[in-house]
């Protein structure tokens, strides 16, 4: 067996599982679920009927690279959504679809890193956990770079020592982050394009949850906007990960992106025909519709605003916590160990949340998810505001 997956850390649902173990919730009560990120919101209609529709592609084997006409339409929602210059995204050489982007950004390392000259693979720290285990199957070891709130819960890229930026290899960011909802700037991006071209590495930007933000008319940049800002319109050293799960609330679809510098898709391109992962017929017609249309992405934004109002109001005052830029999570700090806390208010509430040190790895002593919790604000608005008025109480009565 491969000695590396010896390496890897149990999944952050496990550790909740063995947290709450063995505790007996109030009966009269029915359970919810603040702690998995699986959107709960009714998809579009036009999803199902363009999946209904093509379901003759069952009897054939789909291709790698995707149908042209769903990279199309993929590189014409780039351009639009980030403003990109016309005709820069090529669908034919800048474009692969994907089943999901999990599954893409822990192959993505696969396929970049050198295992050889001792590489680090930096990642935000609290982070997606498919970084930490991407990194470590690759030979790469990871490097952390806390989001503390002291930064806005951005890494801090400027005190990273000239020494670790040249052992990198690859970068991941998430924006707007999981679990923290922070969004890096533009200006931030460019520096990051710049220290990747000084320092000869790839940045991977976990953008899955774009779509998800407050203002209208302000959406969350993202890396491939920066990099065309600065004149970068090959898009060199970039790649950019993005998913429907979140923007059209069907994560069981398993359908996303990645896109970006040509040289890398290419040889990415050549690593996915070996790990056999392509979409199928049917999920890529569903694709091709959803990507197409805009208006159930600002009915899906609504619904969160509207529970974000909701359960803002209800914790005003009761646990330092603030609306994040973007994304359906909150990450509020608790007056107890946060994994003291989860276990109790399951045992009180029968609400199950997820502790923030589960989402991260202690640096010098200090977990930056210590004492805080990860919310998922992804039910229905009256299970939202019900899980409110539950931590309510189980705070009033500690």
């Amino acid at each position: 067996m491969n000695p590396d997956l010896d390496r890897l850390q149990p999944y952050p649902f496990e550790r909740l599982a063995a947290l709450i173990a063995g505790v007996e919730p109030p009966s009269g009560s029915d359970r919810i679920l603040l702690s998995i990120g699986e959107p709960k919101h009714t998809p579009p209609a036009l999803i199902a009927e363009a999946m209904s529709a093509h379901l003759q592609g069952l009897s054939i084997y789909p291709n790698t690279r995707g149908l042209p006409e769903l990279r199309a339409a993929i590189a014409h929602w780039l351009t639009r959504r980030f403003d990109l210059p016309a005709g820069d995204m090529d669908p034919e050489r800048q474009v692969l679809p994907v089943n999901g982007t999990r599954e893409a950004l822990f192959s993505f390392a696969q396929a970049v890193v050198d295992p050889g000259p001792d590489p680090l693979v930096l990642m935000p720290n609290p982070c997606y956990q498919i970084y930490e285990g991407a990194a470590l199957l690759a030979g790469a070891q990871p490097y952390y770079l806390p989001c503390t709130e002291e930064n806005r819960f951005i890494p801090d890229f400027d005190s990273v020592a000239a020494d670790i930026w040249r052992r990198c290899q690859l970068l991941y960011i998430c924006s707007p982050g999981n679990p923290t909802g922070a969004v890096i700037r533009q200006a931030t991006l460019q520096r990051l394009i710049a220290m990747a071209e000084a320092y000869d590495f790839i940045i991977a930007a976990d953008e899955c949850y774009s779509e998800l933000y407050f203002d209208e008319a302000a959406p969350p940049a993202g890396l491939l906007q920066a990099a065309a800002a600065m004149g970068y319109r090959d898009y060199r050293r970039c790649a950019v990960f993005h998913s429907l799960s979140k923007r059209s609330s069907v994560p069981g679809l398993r359908s996303g992106f990645v896109a970006g510098d040509a040289r890398i898709i290419e040889r990415y391109f050549r690593y996915r025909t070996y790990h056999g992962c392509a979409m199928p017929l049917h999920h890529q017609y569903a694709s091709i519709a959803a990507w197409g249309d805009e208006r159930h992405v600002v009915t899906n934004r609504r619904a969160y605003r509207e529970k974000f109002d909701a359960v803002l109001a209800i914790l005003d005052g009761l646990l330092p916590v603030s609306r994040p830029d973007g994304g359906f999570y909150l990450w509020p700090s608790t007056p107890i160990e946060d994994t003291e806390f989860a276990r109790g208010l399951f045992a009180e509430e029968n609400l199950i949340v997820l502790p923030g040190r589960y989402l991260s790895r202690e640096v010098n002593g200090v977990n930056p998810g210590a004492r805080r919790l990860r919310l998922a604000l992804v039910p229905p608005l009256n299970e939202c505001v019900e899980a409110a008025q539950r931590l309510r109480r189980y705070v009033d009565s500690l």
